[in-house]
């Protein structure tokens, strides 16, 4: 089982999990860094993303999806296609503009989203600090908290938590590991310095 579903957020997924309200159908997306999860539903308006899996914890939940038998399997769709294409662009080191339309925000608490939709306006090639996306959503001092909420983004890549750091310039934690992290930000034209700290004059919030 991944390290997903043994973290601190697993208690969301066993939600999802006892829940079953929708049926989870799945796309792979092939990167540079691996196979990249898409888990989406049917909604009303369309496909509904639930979540977006990193290389490492793609395979692992899908199959528990599977076992406990809400995974559909892959079905065709036009929106996933296209956010699939965008995904592989991004990753590659492209210039991509993500919406959030079509995102099921509404699984996150009120706190979570507020850190999500902070992270998701830091443009490309620039990052922000745990500590001052805290203060800029009105929470100073919660700086812990808002890498808590960072670290079970369900929308990586589109919600661009690789772009939060320390205070000190270090990386910090990414669910992908931090191999990908920096490599994510190099794409972005970010640089590092002989200590593998961050440089950067053009701190968000």
């Amino acid at each position: 089982m991944s390290s997903l579903l043994r973290s601190a957020s697993a208690h969301r997924w066993r939600r999802v999990l006892a829940r079953g309200n929708h049926l989870l159908f799945h796309t792979f997306v092939a990167s540079r860094f691996g196979d990249i999860g898409i888990l989406w539903y049917d909604a009303a308006d369309g496909a509904r993303i639930h979540r977006i899996l990193l290389p490492s914890e793609a395979r692992p939940v899908i199959a528990s999806l599977r076992a406990r038998g809400i995974e559909g399997g892959r079905r065709p769709c036009r929106q996933i296609d296209d956010l699939s294409r965008r995904i592989r662009a991004f990753c590659s080191g492209h210039a991509v503009t993500f919406r959030l339309d079509n995102f099921d925000l509404d699984q996150c608490p009120p706190f979570q989203r507020k850190v999500l939709l902070a992270e998701f306006r830091i443009p490309r090639g620039r990052v922000s600090t745990y500590g001052r996306i805290a203060r800029h959503i009105g929470h100073p001092g919660a700086a812990r908290a808002v890498g808590s909420a960072l670290g079970t983004n369900p929308f990586p890549l589109v919600i661009p938590c690789h772009r939060a750091i320390r205070g000190t310039g270090e990386l910090g934690g990414y669910r992908g590991g931090l191999t990908m992290k920096r490599r994510l930000l190099e794409l972005e034209g970010i640089q590092f310095s002989a200590s593998g700290r961050i440089i950067s004059e053009r701190l968000c919030y």
